[in-house]
């Protein structure tokens, strides 16, 4: 059941609609007051394609432009721009989406867009001679990750508590920032003892040889959705059209990539870093192998959310009443939640 938040939302975003076409219909589509942005603001990675990128280049998203603002190398900091206005639309990991919510930012998650499966995941990674083999060994150890207070970080102290590691001995292993190009070969020349490693860049260094796995997060939680696309509440309201847009768009662009042989995506993928003109290499999307985003078309579930609230309140990261998932996000723009989503 939606919580009284997300019904409110709907309400306004189907006023909003409703107060369009009656706009449009009445003034010839000139009460430019009631029009909806066209024009979505938004920050990219480096060497690699978002899935808004896919489906802007299927031509999934409609009349809907993407606007590259720059690129960025944390969910937190992507997040954290959408809800002071400076981007529209970011994505992060659903335990950094909780923490941000549960501050009172105005934003809610619309689609999921990563996650891990058997074949995309995150990896933890030491050089073949370490001697690191399991929770205890990381004490006094240095782990680097592409920023704090998100996924990785989640899921290594979730790893570490169920290992049997106090509080106490978990704040002993210190955690390093680092951008995801730089993780391999700081690890390499080690200066950090484990890198946590995901995607395309996990798979590059792996066929390099000399490093090994000590956990996944795919081995300790199973095949789940990760992270969400999230706009402010308030762009939501002013457009629902073009969230509705951008949400099927995307969904449709998680299934082309589950349904099309490996080799296309590729070549997909490859091509639209080359028309973009970014100065990039490619070496990153030759290694593609899937989105691991778990439900249909980006579809969100509860659980997605449940779990990381759980994790932070015992954390003592949220203060005061846990925020329930549907507090969070919405499957209300996405046609995949009640079955559609293929036209």
């Amino acid at each position: 059941m939606a919580s009284p938040r997300r019904a409110f939302l709907r309400t306004l975003a189907a006023a909003a609609t409703t107060v369009a076409l009656v706009a449009t219909a009445g003034c010839g589509g000139g009460a430019e007051a009631a029009e909806q942005t066209k024009e979505l603001r938004y920050q990219g990675s480096v060497g690699q394609v978002t899935l808004p990128e896919l489906a802007a280049d299927l031509g999934y998203l409609g009349d809907v432009e993407l606007t590259w603002i720059g690129n960025v190398t944390g969910g937190p900091q992507d997040i954290q721009a959408t809800a002071t206005g400076q981007s529209d639309v970011g994505g992060a990991f659903n335990g950094a989406i909780v923490k941000l919510a549960a501050a009172n930012a105005p934003i809610t998650a619309v689609v999921s867009y990563y996650g891990s499966d058997k074949d995309t995941f995150q990896g933890y990674y030491v050089l073949d001679g370490s001697p690191i083999r399991g929770p205890r060994d990381l004490i006094g150890k240095k782990v680097g990750m592409n920023t704090l207070g998100a996924h990785a970080e989640a899921v290594l102290k979730t790893w570490l508590a169920k290992g049997g590691l106090t509080p106490a001995e978990i704040r002993q292993v210190e955690l390093v920032a680092l951008p995801p190009v730089n993780a391999e070969q700081s690890l390499r020349q080690k200066q950090i003892d484990v890198a946590v490693l995901g995607g395309v860049i996990r798979d590059k260094a792996v066929a390099s040889g000399g490093v090994r796995t000590i956990f996944t997060d795919y081995e300790l939680l199973g095949a789940f959705s990760a992270g969400t696309y999230v706009f402010r509440d308030d762009f939501i309201r002013k457009n629902p059209d073009t969230v509705r847009a951008f949400v099927h768009g995307v969904g449709k662009a998680i299934e082309w990539a589950r349904t099309q042989p490996r080799e296309t995506v590729v070549a997909r993928l490859e091509s639209i870093i080359s028309k973009r003109g970014r100065n990039e290499d490619t070496s990153l999307v030759k290694l593609w192998k899937s989105s691991g985003v778990a439900g249909k078309g980006g579809v969100i579930s509860d659980q997605e959310f449940a779990t990381w609230i759980d994790w932070l309140a015992a954390e003592g990261e949220i203060k005061g009443a846990r925020p329930k998932p549907g507090d969070i996000y919405t499957n209300e723009f996405n046609p995949f939640a009640t079955g559609g989503g293929a036209a």
